[in-house]
């Protein structure tokens, strides 16, 4: 097997058979099985040997067979008992690869510990840790919000994701899409589509479309990273009542004097969808120097 070679249906079908095991729905184990969308992955990763790949949810290894070839370090997590066993046997003569036998998630908010550790003993000067990687569907959301605001080792996220979920992280204000992570993907990185990915490309197949981004991530727009929390939690605060108008929203965080204060110029009778990310930073600016009284 060379290192360009991608896993057939076929092959992901027989080692899954002698595993024991099947795709599994309620880990979203849907394989890429498209040989040139793996490559074009991979190649938009643009990966070298000082880089150090996170790859969530790596399933029969077939992604994890490119990037062991490019990259430096490569660690892999995956949540199912038959394929941790599957992965941990195909890679055991590979120098450069780690196994987390574990959920890359440790709760909605934060990352499993053991991989939240091997980020951060990662330089953040760096910028050399990527993220690469066929998202599961259940995980894909919290899982580039956590790394996004809590791990600015992270330079580069490429991966491929269910539609729906590519539609939150590029969507424009007014777009029914459009919530904290839109606004925090596009605050902090430089996100781009790599491809659009058919349900034919995966197996099993699944119900609906997917894409591939690539998140490129820029400096941080704030002073500090609890400054950049703070943020995401007014923005969260807000859109949990995001089908009222902005006024009504910020009435659940503040009493009437300060709502005021806070909103300004701002049109308060827009909903929080209606907002771009320049209104959002003068929104929070202005919560914050209200704070410092």
């Amino acid at each position: 097997m060379t290192v360009e070679h991608v896993q057939t249906k076929r092959e992901i079908a027989a080692m899954l058979d002698a595993a024991g095991a099947r795709p599994r729905k309620r880990f979203g184990q849907n394989f890429l099985i498209d040989g040139n969308l793996m490559r074009r992955l991979v190649e938009a990763a643009e990966l070298t040997r000082d880089d150090v790949v996170i790859e969530v949810g790596a399933g029969t290894g077939g992604l994890t067979d490119l990037l062991v070839a490019r990259a430096g370090a490569v660690v892999s997590v995956e949540v199912d008992r038959a394929l941790q066993l599957l992965l941990a046997d195909r890679f055991k003569d590979q120098q450069n690869f780690t196994l987390i036998a574990a959920d890359a998630l440790a709760s909605k908010h934060r990352l499993n510990d053991e991989l939240a550790k091997r980020i951060l003993a990662c330089s953040e000067s760096t910028g050399s840790v990527k993220l690469v990687a066929n998202l599961p569907y259940q995980i894909a959301t919290p899982l580039v919000m956590n790394v996004l605001v809590d791990y600015p080792q992270v330079g580069r996220l490429v991966f491929t994701v269910q539609q729906e979920v590519g539609e939150r992280i590029t969507a424009e204000p007014g777009h029914k899409n459009y919530g904290p992570l839109a606004i925090v993907a596009q605050l902090l990185t430089n996100v781009s589509l790599v491809a659009k990915l058919p349900p034919e490309a995966f197996w099993p197949r699944p119900a609906i479309h997917s894409v591939m981004l690539r998140m490129d991530v820029r400096p941080l727009p704030f002073a500090d990273r609890d400054t950049l929390h703070r943020f995401v939690t007014m923005l969260r605060g807000i859109f949990d009542h995001r089908r009222k108008t902005l006024r009504a929203a910020l009435r659940y965080l503040m009493d009437a004097p300060a709502r005021d204060e806070v909103l300004g110029d701002l049109d308060a009778t827009k909903r929080p969808e209606a907002l771009n990310i320049d209104e959002w930073l003068a929104l929070f600016a202005r919560l914050e120097a209200l704070s410092r009284r």
